[in-house]
Order: structure tokens, then C-alpha cells, then sequence
């Protein structure tokens, strides 16, 4: 009863700063999974995963409702990490699932997402206004050609979504903040209210298929999955609803500055399987020698 109301609290504590800043979902609760209740790290972004999915479902069909999605983004975004994705789970599952490094793989990828993730948080305003200059002014902007907008880019945006698909399968971080940043640095001109739905619902799509494959695998805990979907889901209404009132800024980064120094440690410090005890290695050699003389 007392990790149900952890995994509870663990999902209220995100969804609210997901609610609050727009950002943090899976950059934060992946780390809190491998940090505070030591579940193992492909337990915990396989799960993470589906739960990403499902929360950011909300939020797509809102911008779908107001036509902030630029559907052809979407599709060559998704042309590229979802076979990515794919290509990513087999190797995990054919080829590193059984190595000694595989928690050591991980928490190292894991780690430098968070890294990447929480540099883009802390500098975001930073970077907005550095590629605001190249935006259009017009404030008809928002009827723009979406084909227009990205004719001539199809290879790097289908090359920067496999790229997504990569590291999201691997680390259950970067669908968010990371891809938002490397659509604005792509896409200037952009309007930022249709990068931010455009990213949503590639991410919606994105860590559905990685999640599934993950799932696939057997690295989603459904009865944990659940307590947090039933923290979070109320909470981002929550800080949402209080996003105007609260100190946006000053929270996001204090997330960016978290986010920084838990990748940090992840990549200095990263989970590696425990070694095998001398008794257990002894039991496998003679169950090895008895199967050859058999």
C-alpha cells in the first residue's frame, strides 16, 4: 500500500510540472523510477514509455481541435523514428538484453538525454529569441502552407525523426523539449504554437510504438503504469489550470537545472548489473558439464 501511494505522489509531482511548464514527463519520471524506488532501468523507461504516451494523448487531441498541427511534419517525422524505433527495440532485445552492460547502455543513453534535455529547458528563451529574428512578422503567419513549409527539408526532417527514435526508444526522453528545439532550429519560421502541437503529437505516436515494443519485451509494469496515470492525470489539469499564476520561469528552471545534474550523474555514475556470486557461476559450469556428458 505505501509504494501505491508513492508511485501516486511520484505521478502528482510530474504531471504537475508537466501541467505547469509544458515540459518534464518523461525527462522526470524516468530518473525518479531508477533513483527513488530503484526499479530497473528498462522496467522503468519501458513503462514511462506507455505512460508518456497516454498523457500526452490529452494534449494532442486539444491542439488537434485547434488546428495547431502540421500534419505533414508529423508524417515525415514519424517516417523516420517509428521504423527507428523498431530497428532499436531488436537490437535491444536480440542483442543486449542478456549483456552484462545492458543497465549500463541504457543509464548512459538515459543520461545523456537528460543532459541535452535539461541544457534546452534552462536556454530555451535563450534560443527562441536567437532564431525569432528569422520569423515572419506577419500576423497572418498561422496560414501558412504547411507542404510550404517544409518543401526541400523531407530528407532531414525524416533523418532528425529517426534520430528521435533512437535515443526516445532508448532513454524515454527527447519526444519533448529536445524535439521542440530541433523543429525550431529546423523551422525558424514557424509559428511556435504549431511546433509545439506538431511535436506533441509526433510524440504521442513516437513513444506509443517504442513503449509497445518495449512492452513487447516485457519491460512495462502495468499495476505501476496505472498508480502513476492515476497521479498524474488530475495533477497536469491541476498546474495547468494554475500555469498563469505560478512561477512559469523560475520552475522550468529549476526542472532544467534538475534535469542537467541527474544526466550528469547518470553518465559518471551509470547502473551496471550486479555481478553473478561465485555459488550461482559454480552451479551454472556443473549444469553445463553434466549437459555435455548427457
Amino acid at each position: 500500500m505505501l509504494d501505491v501511494i508513492h508511485f501516486i505522489l511520484a505521478g502528482v509531482v510530474v504531471g504537475f510540472c508537466v501541467g505547469v511548464t509544458g515540459v518534464g514527463g518523461g525527462s522526470l519520471m524516468t530518473p525518479i523510477l531508477i533513483g527513488l524506488f530503484k526499479i530497473e532501468p528498462h522496467i522503468a523507461i519501458g513503462t514511462d514509455l506507455l505512460y508518456a504516451s497516454i498523457s500526452k494523448f490529452c494534449g494532442s487531441l486539444v491542439h488537434a481541435k485547434k488546428l495547431n498541427i502540421i500534419w505533414p511534419l508529423v508524417i515525415f517525422l514519424s517516417l523516420g523514428s517509428i521504423p527507428a524505433s523498431f530497428a532499436t527495440t531488436w537490437v535491444l532485445e536480440h542483442y543486449l538484453s542478456q549483456s552484462t552492460h545492458y543497465k549500463m547502455v541504457l543509464t548512459m543513453f538515459l543520461g545523456f538525454m537528460l543532459t541535452i534535455t535539461g541544457i534546452s529547458i534552462i536556454f530555451r528563451p535563450q534560443i527562441e529569441r536567437f532564431f525569432s529574428k528569422y520569423r515572419n512578422p506577419n500576423p497572418s503567419e498561422t496560414l501558412i502552407d504547411p507542404n510550404a513549409i517544409t518543401k526541400n527539408k523531407h530528407v532531414y526532417i525524416i533523418i532528425m525523426g529517426a534520430i528521435l527514435g533512437i535515443f526516445v526508444t532508448l532513454s524515454s526522453v527527447g519526444a519533448g523539449a529536445f524535439g521542440i528545439m530541433a523543429l525550431i532550429i529546423m523551422f525558424p519560421n514557424m509559428p511556435m504554437i504549431r511546433i509545439i502541437g506538431s511535436d506533441v503529437v509526433h510524440a504521442v505516436l513516437l513513444t506509443l510504438v517504442a513503449g509497445l515494443g518495449h512492452m513487447n519485451s516485457g519491460n512495462v509494469d502495468f499495476h505501476l503504469l496505472m498508480w502513476l496515470l492515476v497521479g498524474s492525470i488530475p495533477a497536469i489539469v491541476v498546474g495547468t489550470l494554475l500555469s498563469s499564476r505560478m512561477p512559469e520561469r523560475l520552475i522550468r528552471r529549476i526542472l532544467g537545472i534538475t534535469l542537467f545534474a541527474l544526466g550528469v550523474n547518470f553518465m559518471v555514475n551509470p547502473i551496471k548489473a550486479k555481478p553473478v556470486k561465485a555459488e550461482t557461476a559454480q552451479v551454472v559450469i556443473l549444469q553445463d558439464q553434466s549437459q555435455k556428458i548427457v
